[in-house]
């Protein structure tokens, strides 16, 4: 599951990937080749929950990703479950820090569950409150400007993110994470995501994007 999640899944590549590790048939084939059929029924999975707007633009052609394009940093829906490093500080006695290795990103969850005000414009990584329900961190985001989303295809400035944090038996940090947005999903997806305990990493500024000089268009993966 660490290898499987360590981007981004869902429970139907999950089960997929259990059916196949659990069918003896399949003990001669590479785990590779097992992960990647469970990860085409992922990809079915989220496109069955896309509205009839996103699916125009999914999957999504690089040639229209500023990420890609122009190194333009990833809103929250894409860089929650960026496979980089995640860092999390608590920050006086009423904040937490959360710092990403992909592009250095940072976001502040405002843990005495402030509101965001009513003129306040929506941003990349949106407003973020938090609270503990026993051991797991719960973060509630709004306020998220229109961006690209893990599918990846676009999502609206009407998203809405719930993340459920904890910490598993054998050390990693989980993240179960509900995305709803009414105009590009028809019901809220689960995306879950793994981390190791890393105390030895260290996150350093981001240096590492380079601008394309030449790319062509249709090269959408499906």
């Amino acid at each position: 599951m660490g290898t499987f999640c360590a981007d981004a899944c869902t429970d139907a590549g999950i089960d997929r990937l259990n059916a196949l590790l659990d069918n003896p048939a399949n003990d001669a084939r590479p785990f590779d080749e097992l992960q990647a059929e469970a990860k085409t029924r992922e990809r079915e999975y989220i496109r069955s929950r896309l509205t009839d707007s996103a699916l125009k633009t999914y999957p999504l052609d690089p040639a229209d990703d500023p990420g890609f394009l122009r190194c333009e940093p990833w809103g929250l829906a894409r860089q929650m479950f960026a496979r980089h490093q995640l860092e999390i500080r608590q920050r006086g006695n009423d904040r937490l820090e959360l710092r990403y290795g992909e592009w250095d990103a940072r976001r502040t969850i405002y843990m005495d569950a402030g509101k965001p005000s009513a003129n306040q414009a929506p941003s990349p990584m949106g407003h973020s409150t938090g609270r503990w329900e026993g051991d797991t961190l719960v973060i509630e985001t709004s306020g998220i400007a229109a961006n690209i989303a893990w599918w990846p295809t676009r999502h609206s400035d009407e998203l809405r993110v719930i993340e459920r944090y904890s910490r598993a038996s054998d050390g990693t940090l989980q993240l179960a994470a509900t995305l709803a947005d009414p105009l590009t999903l028809r019901e809220p997806v689960v995306i879950k995501k793994i981390w190791r305990w890393a105390p030895e990493q260290k996150i350093t500024a981001y240096k590492d994007c380079e601008r394309p000089t030449e790319f062509k268009r249709g090269t959408r993966q499906p």
